[in-house]
């Protein structure tokens, strides 16, 4: 069955960059030149029912004549393959407008002859999708029309998962929104929701499940619903470059609800009253540990630690969560003032001085605003003694301004498997708490591991799996060693009695397809080994990692940052170029420390390539010099050096081929290396780094492949 696509309504400028999902070709009128832009597109609307594994679609999408005149020219539009077209609205008056549905075959030469009239590479990226075409009549000047496309398509299986997939392209400019909502019937039966690709926000009505996907910028749009399979679904995603080892996602995901299922709790709230928490902070704090106290459910047990130069309890020894008992603690923690130092060691030894029962999962959420001036004073030692007594609590630190030192709070939530969340001076520390420990309410599984998997699995990350919540799904990423098709088996802990849940995924040796899992996994490793380095200390094979993950996936950091200076600057020795060399406990602290923590916890817990933008943009912010160009594309960051957009990944020593853009050569090499499509918009001279190789598309490149030529390029850059 040939593949398919349907026609949509999208907009692109008569002389301007194309931008998907859908856009109109104008025809310029016959004896005469069109100046400026034509036919812009204003908005898009994609509505999504899905009820099995049929998903119904919806494209609306409405474009405007800017122009002085009437424009008419092809409608074009590319969807996914195997999606059957359903019917296309759009009428001039009386006349109804009929689309002619393309093979892929003919959708790439439509794509390549328009990239290579215009030189606009926009449009690579859809290339070997199928197309839609229909003629659209004369529109007047300043007039307004709206498409409306339906289609049909049967959304793959992932495991335990069903993957929906929607390519918005890039939709550049704020004025051209794109909203998509999705909605799923029989909803009992769908897990928890993720996107690795966009922010998803979810809301449940009965049997009905509505999400919103934030796809306003554009990219593909990647989105699991994992099916109810038990206690939880797991899916397995892989990526197989080749030439090196395999990258894969694993998914596990539980129910929206514990369904009084859940591991019950003892939950140990510590806050510091310390003096320098007066005024707006200990209001948000003592706003925070209400809200904690409102989540406990009555078969979790807690207690409530406040601390200054001396420890107050609530009560000695946890308490059952009963209606009393919590609104005894909030009036416990009305009464709180800020006054006096801050005693960490007194803190820590209350909030850990009680051991956990069997059967009972231990937490403890431990927020301070400052460094230690009563009792013992070295983070190293205080580091020291809690992981001698934290046993199997789970800690997680909330550091509340730039006093705090980051190597004792980030070592207090390694030790105890949990994770530390930082709090600008300006941010609210009462909705960071409540995030947190709405993330943590209903624990499902707890002291998990991969138990065999087909392959060998290296660098994971998290490297120690953390336990898995109700309404909060686990994202894992990580290489593997080898090929190989069988059983992932997850193992993990409920009520004391071991759980397994197994899925069958395939890991290839290559596949060129969900590159996304790559720059996420190196997002998460960049966190882990950034993180790493702050407490142990740096080396250089640490430093090394960091590096070469920075350079690769076009991640800045302290080690990379200092290429995209000028060459001037990196002689000088820019303070780019200054990298640590050890861990320095007692001097991590202030706003350079508190920013470095915070970026890498980011990094850590990154789940989707949005977060990873946005965590890119704010190091690139900081690292570019101004007025230094910049570009990210593909998961690649490139420089301007001359008139040359450069790879950061590029080095002097690898050897460079060169092809002339929009020409034979310059497609056939898309076709072959269809990851290099994004990258090619960066601009008019562009060089890509490969792994034994780079490519540059240049006025003085090759035209045509000599045989065997394409061949040996890609297998260079591949480094397969």
């Amino acid at each position: 069955m040939p593949r398919r696509l349907i026609v949509a309504a999208a907009v692109v400028l008569a002389a301007t960059p194309l931008h998907a999902q859908g856009w109109i070709e104008v025809q310029p009128p016959a004896n005469r030149v069109m100046a400026g832009p034509v036919v812009t597109r204003i908005g898009s609307q994609v509505i999504v029912s899905i009820d099995g594994r049929v998903s119904r679609v919806e494209v609306e999408e409405r474009f405007r004549n800017t122009g002085g005149g009437l424009a008419e020219g092809n409608y074009l539009y590319p969807l996914p393959g195997e999606a059957v077209f359903q019917n296309f609205s759009l009428w001039m008056g009386e006349r109804e407008v009929r689309g002619e549905v393309m093979t892929a075959d003919q959708a790439r030469g439509i794509y390549e002859e328009i990239v290579r009239r215009r030189r606009d590479p926009a449009l690579l990226t859809l290339a070997g999708r199928g197309l839609v075409r229909a003629q659209v009549f004369p529109i007047g000047a300043g007039e307004t029309r709206k498409v409306v496309l339906r289609y049909t398509q049967l959304l793959d299986r992932s495991g335990d998962a069903l993957r929906f997939r929607y390519v918005a392209g890039d939709r550049g400019a704020t004025s051209d929104p794109l909203t998509l909502r999705l909605t799923v019937a029989n909803a009992g039966q769908i897990g928890t929701p993720y996107s690795p690709t966009h922010v998803v926000t979810t809301r449940r009505s009965g049997d009905r499940l509505d999400l919103t996907v934030d796809a306003g910028t554009g990219g593909d749009v990647e989105l699991f619903l994992p099916l109810r399979q038990g206690l939880v679904g797991t899916s397995v995603v892989t990526h197989a470059p080749g030439g090196e080892d395999g990258y894969f996602m694993l998914l596990v995901s539980p129910p929206p609800v514990s369904n009084g299922t859940a591991v019950p709790r003892d939950v140990t709230l510590v806050v510091d009253v310390s003096g320098s928490m007066s005024g707006d902070k200990l209001d948000q704090a003592k706003a925070g540990l209400t809200q904690a106290l409102g989540t406990l459910a009555p078969s979790d047990r807690f207690r409530v630690i406040a601390f200054s130069s001396a420890v107050r309890r609530f009560n000695d020894g946890f308490v059952p969560a009963s209606t009393a008992n919590v609104a005894a603690a909030r009036r416990f923690v009305a009464d709180l003032t800020a006054d006096g130092g801050t005693n960490i060691e007194g803190a820590l030894d209350a909030a850990l001085e009680v051991p956990a029962d069997e059967g009972r999962l231990p937490i403890v959420v431990f927020m301070t605003d400052g460094l230690p001036s009563t009792g013992e004073r070295s983070p190293e030692r205080l580091a020291e003694r809690a992981a001698a007594r934290i046993g199997t609590a789970r800690i997680f630190t909330v550091g509340v301004g730039h006093d705090v030192n980051t190597f004792l709070l980030d070592r207090l939530a390694a030790e105890g498997h949990g994770a530390a969340e930082y709090v600008a001076p300006d941010a609210s520390v009462e909705q960071a708490m409540g995030t947190l420990l709405a993330k943590v309410r209903f624990p499902a599984l707890v002291n998990l591991r991969i138990a065999a998997a087909p392959v060998q699995l290296v660098d994971v990350s998290p490297a120690r799996m953390p336990d898995l919540f109700y309404g909060e799904e686990l994202v894992v990423f990580g290489r593997y060693h080898g090929s190989g098709t069988g059983p992932v088996v997850i193992e993990g802990e409920r009520n004391g009695r071991r759980e397994r849940y197994t899925t069958t995924a395939a890991f290839p040796r290559q596949d060129g397809a969900n590159d996304f899992v790559a720059r996420l996994w190196a997002s998460r490793r960049v966190g882990d080994l950034t993180r790493q380095i702050r407490l142990e200390g740096a080396s250089e094979e640490l430093i090394r990692q960091v590096r070469e993950l920075g350079l690769r996936h076009g991640i800045l950091t302290d080690y990379t940052s200092y290429l995209v200076q000028e060459p001037d600057a990196v002689a000088a020795g820019g303070k780019d170029q200054i990298m640590p060399t050890a861990a320095v406990p007692a001097a991590q602290s202030g706003r350079a420390a508190f920013e470095a923590a915070r970026e890498s916890a980011a990094l850590s817990a990154t789940s989707n390539l949005a977060a990873s933008d946005a965590a890119a943009d704010i190091r690139a912010a900081k690292a570019i010099v101004p007025g230094r160009g910049a570009r990210r594309a593909g998961g690649r960051l490139f420089v301007k050096r001359g008139d040359v957009w450069t790879d950061v990944a590029h080095g002097d020593s690898l050897h460079v081929t060169q092809v002339a853009p929009f020409s034979a050569a310059y497609f056939a090499l898309v076709r072959a290396l269809p990851e290099l499509a994004p990258c090619l918009g960066v601009g008019d001279r562009v060089i890509i780094a490969g792994r034994r190789g780079s490519l540059e598309v240049s006025p003085r490149g090759a035209s045509v492949w000599r045989p065997g030529e394409l061949e040996r390029v890609v297998s260079t850059f591949r480094g397969t």
